[in-house]
């Protein structure tokens, strides 16, 4: 039997430590930096940068939004004691919106599509659909519809805190189901629009499930990390237990298989049918230094992960979760950057302060939100009708 049993439960309020909240302002003003120096000296390279770091706290706001959801409709009670957490990754969603519109002026840079004299290459109807202004519309829809379904799940629960009604927990389920119909179809979108599209001729049906498979696996990396902190902190006693970080790994896991699928999937069509407008995606990540990075992808964000996340014990131990975690969010970065870069001079790899600058700057943008959001509310879902089960859960395999 689990150790929960015999833990008392207690929560209080949690402080996030002085040297995160600063950190994450520093971050925030390095990202500032960043940006201005980027629009007066190098604005594609800003550009590109801020695209990356961009979809990369995107997809985790999300991601978490989409486990949240997808537990309500379930009526999964094993994760309300970490629920709370994966909410504070949402209160980024407002950040999202404002990021998104100022996305928005650097179209003309990272887009053929936002250039007259390249409209020849939209065949078809791509031209209708790659209309800036349409574009721009569907990322806001994207942005917008998120928040109101964040109002919406996170709301109820944090009323739930108050208030005690059974009611909400019900209201929820119903809302998750619309949010995961929302987020089924959005998400897809926005994958095709802001990462498939900067090569325009190029297209894959499965690309939407591949952006997809990453933002979870990232959000369950993250969300590891933060479930060994709060379960060894003094801010909670025995609501967050090590049964609830075997499940978060066991998921993590589960999508390090899932993304390596839907990555081999996507190589292996186009592969066998060699049309040369799906080709042309890997034969640019196959030259100038990309190959590399190419296998760096399938050996550490699947065989490695995937080997070290395999043994029941390895889920259970925190040095060895929260250093997977680590590199499952790393693998994520250098995912998005190689499909990001490889459109951009030349095709050669590059790296450096404006990369550094503008994810330091989304870091400090989410830390602020989740650690504010935190400090405010609850850290664990105290009302919420299946916290027994939750306090009581033990992982059997």
């Amino acid at each position: 039997m689990g150790s929960s049993h015999h833990q008392e439960l207690k929560i209080s309020k949690f402080e996030a430590p002085q040297a995160l909240k600063t950190a994450a302002y520093v971050g925030v003003f390095i990202g500032l930096i960043g940006v201005v120096f980027g629009l007066l000296k190098n604005p594609e390279r800003m550009w590109t940068s801020y695209l990356v770091a961009f979809f990369f706290f995107a997809s985790i706001a999300s991601g978490a939004m989409f486990f949240l959801a997808v537990s309500y409709a379930a009526k999964a009670g094993w994760h309300t004691s970490i629920k709370r957490l994966a909410e504070s990754f949402t209160s980024y969603l407002p950040y999202m919106v404002v990021a998104s519109i100022v996305l928005m002026f650097g179209f003309g840079y990272l887009y053929a599509w936002d250039d007259p004299t390249q409209a020849h290459r939209m065949t078809g109807g791509k031209a209708v659909y790659l209309n800036p202004w349409f574009v721009s519309v569907r990322l806001l829809a994207f942005g917008l519809g998120s928040l109101a379904f964040k109002r919406l799940l996170v709301g109820n629960s944090i009323k739930q805190d108050q208030t005690g009604d059974v009611e909400l927990t019900h209201k929820n389920i119903s809302g998750s189901i619309g949010y995961i119909a929302f987020f089924a179809i959005f998400f897809t979108l926005f994958s095709f629009d802001l990462l498939m599209s900067l090569l325009p001729s190029w297209y894959s049906t499965i690309f939407g499930i591949y952006a997809f498979s990453g933002a979870i696996q990232s959000t369950f990396a993250l969300l590891a990390i933060v479930v060994v902190y709060f379960k060894n902190s003094k801010f909670v006693s025995g609501y967050i237990t090590v049964e609830h970080q075997h499940d978060v790994g066991k998921f993590m896991k589960g999508f390090t298989i899932f993304w390596a699928y839907i990555a081999f999937s996507q190589f292996m069509l186009i592969w066998y049918a060699n049309i040369p407008e799906e080709t042309e995606f890997y034969l640019m990540r196959s030259h100038s230094g990309w190959l590399g990075v190419s296998f760096g992808l399938l050996i550490f964000r699947f065989i490695v992960p995937f080997l070290a996340l395999l043994p029941r014990e390895a889920k259970r131990n925190d040095a060895n979760l929260v250093a997977v975690s680590i590199l499952i969010l790393i693998m994520q970065y250098v995912d998005i950057y190689w499909l990001v870069y490889p459109n951009f001079n030349d095709g050669v790899p590059q790296f450096g302060f404006y990369e550094i600058a503008l994810f330091v700057g989304f870091a400090g943008l989410f830390i602020t939100a989740a650690t504010k959001f935190l400090t405010k509310n609850n850290i664990v879902a105290i009302k919420d009708p299946r916290m027994h089960e939750s306090t009581n859960h033990h992982v059997t395999y």
